[in-house]
């Protein structure tokens, strides 16, 4: 007998407790850890980063809900203040967020820094089980080495003194994963001012949208074509989840199969974008952004069909579809991104008319 499935399988992101990037720093007492994260945080300037604590007005033996946390961003503070906040509360709220750090003694992370602390030995071999990810040990209060029995249950991992603050900064910096780029051809839809497929029109001496595959690949891009179930079937696809809002569906159903990479979205309609662009957006890419798009001085906006958007751009997008909105362009005026101005704006015009293509195919002659 198959087995019920009750729920859809969905491509889950790579989310920890908290978010996409954690680190837990254990071993040491409360001041110390909110000191050294302070001096940290101060120096991240090209990252969103948060510093995650408890309320100490219950004492350190507690484990109370997050119910205060310290969000940093470069010289920004604010203070978000809730009654209590489940796991799902967590991730969402800090879903923007390039790094979490956090206060080990009163939350789990899947990554650990572990002080060598002398008053906190005894407590740090109670929390054995969770250090699963140590990225380095830190010696504080003089000493020279670690634990011998931590060595001997974790083995050798890189050992900083908590003085040297650059070396911590460092190694924190690079345990934040770059998500890959993949690349998404718009080519779902119905082109009615045309009057017929313009993923099928030839620009290039082959259809656009093999062109534009083509052009991904010189990029050193994997791309798919994004269309309705009965376009392009012998393509690699990813057909419509989100139906009736236009390339806004498609950019979330691209997200929705792969929600850890980042989409590097091109339309069809588009003929003097190629594989220099793409290269411009990677060179150009700012992870800490929402996305990477081109500024298109003929609308004084953000261009939203030629953006790398970033893997925290799904769950914005989607809030923005809950609020009634579907417009990409929207997304990209009202949030954090990265404008890029190009020394020639003409690869941003559209040709979406019998019309406008007799003109461009002239150019080009």
């Amino acid at each position: 007998m198959k087995k019920h499935q009750k729920h859809a399988k969905l491509v889950k992101p790579q989310i920890g407790n908290f978010g996409r990037n954690e680190i837990a720093f254990v071993g040491a007492p409360c001041d110390l850890i909110q000191e050294l994260c302070k001096n940290l945080t101060g120096g991240f300037d090209d990252i969103n980063c948060t510093y995650i604590d408890a309320d100490h007005a219950f004492g350190d033996s507690t484990l109370p809900a997050l119910s205060s946390n310290e969000l940093i961003d470069k010289i920004k503070f604010f203070r978000h203040d809730k009654s209590a906040m489940n796991e799902f509360d967590k991730k969402i709220s800090l879903s923007d967020q390039d790094l979490v750090l956090l206060n080990g003694n009163h939350f789990e992370a899947e990554k650990q820094l572990v002080f060598i602390h002398p008053k906190k030995e005894a407590s740090l071999k109670k929390r054995l089980n969770q250090l699963i990810d140590i990225q380095a040990f830190i010696l504080c209060e003089g000493l020279g080495k670690p634990f011998d029995w931590l060595i001997e249950s974790i083995g050798q991992k890189p050992v900083i003194k908590i003085e040297n603050l650059s070396e911590i900064s460092e190694l924190i910096l690079k345990s934040i994963q770059k998500p890959t780029i993949k690349g998404l051809v718009l080519a779902g839809g119905k082109s009615q001012r045309m009057g017929t497929d313009k993923g099928q029109i030839e620009y290039h001496g082959q259809t656009q949208v093999d062109y534009l595959i083509g052009e991904f690949n010189k990029a050193g891009i994997y791309s798919y074509v994004s269309c309705r179930p009965e376009q392009y079937e012998t393509y690699e696809r990813i057909t419509d989840k989100f139906e009736g809002i236009g390339p806004y569906g498609a950019i979330l159903s691209a997200f929705q199969s792969d929600p850890n990479a980042a989409w590097l979205v091109a339309a069809c309609d588009l003929p003097r974008v190629n594989s220099a662009t793409f290269e411009l957006l990677k060179t150009q890419r700012d992870m800490s952004k929402l996305a990477t798009c081109f500024y298109n001085p003929e609308t004084d906006f953000p261009d939203p069909l030629i953006t790398l958007w970033e893997p925290k751009a799904y769950m914005k997008l989607l809030e923005f579809l809950a609020l009634g909105y579907s417009c990409p362009r929207k997304v990209l005026i009202n949030n954090d991104v990265k404008m890029v101005k190009l020394e020639n704006p003409e690869i941003l015009k559209n040709v979406n008319t019998p019309e406008e293509k007799s003109d461009y195919l002239g150019l080009i002659k």
